[in-house]
């Protein structure tokens, strides 16, 4: 067990973003020593405001942290932050922590991790399963996977931000089981949309299945609360849909390297891009509901 106390270690935050706001907040919050860094200026200010630092750069924001949290859309991104002009790695010291907890995928999770064992940093792959609301109260599920090393300080942070850590093996794993598991949601979130437009179909009003499958074994909370989002046209985001679409492509990616089929998910692209080029992609990714009209097989 490591003997380090929370207040003695001092975190660089890159990516305030939609999930990284909140999660960020949550380690100010606790007393936590933590810069921060957005390309985006103007999201940094309530960060601030709670007692954040704010960095002009990411190499300003690593230089002599005891961990680098990256927060960011994707692999290429990230890699810009870190290894960019003015990149983390520039001022990493031997042996930081760095916590990388986007969704990136296998491909780049890979890449980064062997960056990372170059500049001397212990890589931890950690993607997280949750939205904006588990991000804001710490309710996270942080899928974890790396050295052991890392484990004592990357726990202490963990703690704040989730209600549970899996520790899944060597870095590679938690972003695997991070394609998995938005890989149902996706499937899950099309399957809402599919039974609602059937539903309607057939002459029953979708407002009582829902009532009926939130009392029911085969109801699940997360699948009401899209169905009635959906009804109600409330499509302020939790999941932005391009954030949602690009995971489903990553696992589609990662099926295909497997020899696996995702028949489900495969079916659902066509529709989705569609939704994104029309300009939704920053909605909930429950707003797919509007672009599957109900159609009438003959």
């Amino acid at each position: 067990m490591s003997t380090r106390k929370a207040n003695d270690i001092t975190i660089a935050f890159l990516g305030t973003g939609q999930m990284g706001t909140p999660m960020a907040s949550r380690l100010i919050s606790s007393g936590l020593n933590v810069r921060v860094w957005n390309r985006s200026k103007e999201r940094l200010k309530g960060l601030v405001e709670l007692g954040g630092f704010e960095a002009s750069s990411p190499a300003i924001a690593a230089a002599s942290a005891d961990v680098v949290i990256t927060m960011l859309p994707d692999g290429a991104t990230v890699e810009n932050v870190m290894n960019g002009a003015e990149g983390a790695f520039a001022t990493m010291k031997n042996g930081a922590v760095w916590l990388q907890m986007g969704t990136i995928g296998i491909e780049w999770t890979e890449r980064l991790e062997k960056s990372a064992t170059e500049v001397g940093a212990l890589f931890v792959d950690a993607p997280v399963s949750g939205s904006v609301q588990p991000a804001t109260t710490g309710q996270l599920l942080i899928l974890a996977s790396g050295p052991l090393g890392a484990r004592p300080v990357a726990d202490i942070v963990f703690e704040v931000m989730g209600h549970h850590t899996f520790w899944l093996g060597p870095s590679g794993a938690g972003s695997r089981a991070k394609l998995v598991l938005n890989n149902w949601l996706v499937d899950l979130v099309q399957m809402v949309v599919e039974t609602l437009k059937f539903s309607q179909a057939v002459g029953l009003d979708p407002r009582v299945i829902v009532e009926i499958l939130s009392d029911a074994p085969t109801g699940s909370p997360y699948a009401v609360t899209k169905a009635r989002s959906m009804l109600d046209g409330d499509f302020d985001s939790n999941f932005a849909l391009k954030h949602a679409f690009k995971d489903a492509l990553l696992a589609l990616d990662a099926a295909h390297d497997a020899n696996v089929e995702l028949s489900l998910t495969a079916s659902l692209i066509s529709t989705w891009r569609r939704a994104i080029d029309d300009g939704a992609g920053d909605l909930d990714l429950s707003v797919v509901y509007r672009y599957a009209p109900l159609r009438v097989a003959l």
